[in-house]
């Protein structure tokens, strides 16, 4: 099983078969060897948590971190203009999930030499564990967006061309069991991926931490519908040990040469648009709290930071543009880093006092940031002692630093938001009806479901309470 580095792999999957299955990526050749197509899923999925398109990504505007410059559309919620959820779908369906599976299937039939065929079962159950690590990740990720997805049928589109939609309470539960399976059936020691494996190398150490840093996550999402599950999952997870420090990060390493850099400077910089500035809501907070991490977070204009009113356009010189950061071509893409680890082991022990102390927790993790942003541990202690934590609203100082926190996390920054209700954000009077004149909480199926798959489509708008962006996901309850 040799290793192909990223930029060969590209290379590969331009030059591939064609295929009319809308579960298959067609620009992949499958007649290959699992680890780029490993890499492939790889880049995929950190794309998609990475890039602020406006038709594929747009949590940077609902968070109201940013603001679009010109066309404000997605700013004010019209999400289906542009079948932003079309692009979601394939992006973690086709691209990550298949392409995970497609490995897989190459992992299983895979015949060892004889050279290798001691090696061989160990290696082989370590690689299948990475890849369906990965796999539960980016179901929790579809899950956690729309509700009800095709889970137990979705990648098997010769059996199941049309999946239904399985509730999101089971898939959630599956995916704990599913998780807790893989992280102990990894092995160190033995052999796994190499550098096809952008995140880790195949260091199956890090992947442990990993998995069960992702279990800590599955857990601290089902606190406020089934504590005893949430409990039990999350102390199943810092048993394991979790991610502890930036080392352990599972970034993805971008590139300086097309195609392979970040998207952020492919939209920001290499696209040579200025279609972004900060959002004023954003902006404001870090200027009241007076937060350092303003000056790698956005350029100042004329020394002061600005944001522009959500769901306005202005002119891009009168605001502050987003940092430094997001105009080089080699920023990592996060998957899951130290900080998020640490705002969820805050939040465990305010919810449930697992872990330790909350406020040592919550100093922890506003300390995380700082250190991930170039900051000292002494830069975070100056913050603290003017933001500190809240025991009467643990909520409110968990949420809002993780707002702060997660800037270059958006995805991950709407569960934190949804699930605590901190920040308190409002919807701009200019947004869409169909928001209800509230801050999306979900995204609507797309609308290449309701026409191609419209049966099943229609039962789980249903069974979740109406297609809606205003529809809860399962987990969402207060």
């Amino acid at each position: 099983m040799k290793n192909i580095i990223i930029s060969s792999l590209l290379a590969l999957v331009l030059t591939s078969c064609t295929s009319d299955n809308v579960n298959d990526d067609p620009h992949v050749a499958y007649s290959m060897v699992p680890e780029p197509l490993l890499t492939y899923a790889e880049k995929e999925l950190s794309d998609y948590m990475t890039t602020p398109s406006v038709n594929e990504n747009n949590f940077r505007l609902t968070m109201q971190y940013w603001q679009e410059v010109t066309y404000v559309s997605e700013s004010n919620y019209n999400f289906t203009a542009r079948n932003v959820s079309n692009t979601i779908w394939t992006d973690n369906y086709v691209n990550v999930l298949n392409n995970l599976n497609k490995a897989k299937e190459l992992i299983e039939q895979f015949q060892p030499t004889a050279s290798e065929v001691n090696a061989w079962p160990a290696k082989r159950q370590n690689q299948l564990a990475i890849i369906d690590i990965l796999s539960v990740y980016t179901f929790q990720t579809m899950v956690d967006t729309f509700g009800d997805v095709p889970y137990s049928q979705a990648l098997n589109y010769e059996k199941y061309p049309l999946p239904i939609y399985d509730d999101d309470t089971q898939i959630y539960e599956k995916l704990i069991t599913r998780l807790q399976a893989d992280i102990n059936s990894l092995e160190e020691g033995e052999g796994s991926f190499g550098s096809g494996d952008i995140f880790y190398q195949g260091d199956i150490g890090k992947w442990e931490k990993f998995g069960n840093s992702l279990l800590l996550k599955l857990g601290i999402a089902l606190s406020d519908v089934n504590p005893s599950l949430a409990q039990s999952t999350i102390n199943a997870a810092i048993t394991g040990g979790v991610i502890t420090n930036e080392t352990d990060n599972a970034n993805f390493r971008y590139q300086a040469e097309t195609p392979n850099f970040n998207p952020l400077f492919e939209n920001l910089a290499n696209s040579g648009r200025n279609d972004f500035f900060g959002g004023k809501p954003f902006i404001d907070f870090l200027n009241t709290t007076s937060d350092p991490r303003r000056t790698q977070y956005f350029h100042d204009v004329h020394g002061q930071y600005i944001g522009q009113v959500i769901g306005l356009s202005g002119v891009f010189t009168d605001f502050s543009a987003p940092g430094l950061f997001a105009y080089i071509p080699v920023t990592p893409g996060k998957i899951m880093t130290h900080t998020e680890v640490a705002f969820y082991m805050a939040e465990a022990a305010a919810r449930f006092g697992i872990g330790g102390s909350p406020d040592a927790l919550y100093q922890n993790a506003v300390q995380a940031s700082f250190l991930e942003w170039g900051f000292s541990a002494q830069d975070a202690q100056s913050y603290l002692s003017n933001n500190p934590y809240d025991a009467t609203n643990w909520k409110k100082s968990i949420g809002e630093q993780a707002w702060v926190a997660m800037y270059n996390h958006p995805v991950i920054s709407w569960n934190f938001y949804r699930r605590l209700d901190y920040p308190v954000l409002q919807a701009p009077p200019t947004a869409i009806a169909n928001a209800g004149g509230k801050v999306p909480v979900r995204l609507q199926y797309p609308t290449l479901e309701a026409t191609t798959n419209g049966t099943n489509y229609a039962k789980a708008a249903a069974a979740i309470g109406g297609d809606k962006l205003t529809t809860k996901v399962f987990w969402d309850v207060q």
